[in-house]
């Protein structure tokens, strides 16, 4: 009896000290590096949603304010929130980023915004008065810092997305994706699909 009770602690402790080394063994060889990944894609993409929203934002009252003062550019200004409310009814969540035609889709709405929101800063040019409006101006400053946020928010992701591949691709996340996340593919990364696509709407005062 006594030789039992003194083998069970000593087995209890080593299956204690075995589990703890594989824990730490799991922790330190990238087992968790995939999720961690993605979910950063995931979070970086949430961002860049997050700015073409805001600038989604400003465009009704920029399109407002140049309506007061240039009437007759009516086609600009249509063109402008038609491709505004394109751009808003496409929508990319974290659920559909494995989705390269709908995430293609979504950057070519955002592009044509980006081309009409051009159109409307060079069609500012033949108006005085509207290019000394207060108003005018302070939009122009929020939507230019807003294009600026959009590139930063997109070379995140595109940071995030070459991170994720390349631990799918490379050892040992190789690995761990064919044994525990075989589920997860690679993904697709941003593309400018339009020649405006790269380019913040200028307007020189």
């Amino acid at each position: 009896m006594q030789l039992k009770s003194a083998v069970t602690p000593y087995r209890i402790a080593w299956q204690a000290v075995t589990l703890l080394l594989i824990t730490l063994l799991l922790t330190g060889c990238g087992v968790n590096n995939l999720p961690t990944y993605d979910e950063q894609v995931k979070s970086a993409w949430s961002q860049v949603e997050n700015q073409y929203q805001r600038r989604a934002d400003l465009v009704p009252n920029l399109v407002e304010t140049v309506k007061g003062f240039a009437k007759q550019e009516q086609e600009t200004l249509t063109a402008v929130v038609e491709a505004r409310a394109k751009a808003t009814s496409i929508q990319v969540d974290a659920d559909t980023l494995d989705n390269p035609q709908q995430l293609q889709r979504f950057e070519q709405a955002q592009g044509q915004l980006t081309s009409a929101l051009s159109r409307l800063m060079a069609v500012s040019e033949r108006y005085p008065e509207l290019r000394s409006n207060q108003n005018f101006l302070a939009l122009q400053s929020q939507l230019e810092g807003t294009e600026n946020r959009i590139a930063v928010a997109r070379r995140d992701f595109i940071a995030a997305v070459e991170r994720y591949n390349t631990e799918i691709r490379t050892f040992p996340g190789r690995i761990w994706h064919g044994l525990l996340y075989s589920d997860m593919e690679l993904r697709e990364n941003f593309k400018a699909t339009a020649p405006e696509a790269d380019q913040a709407p200028q307007v020189e005062f």
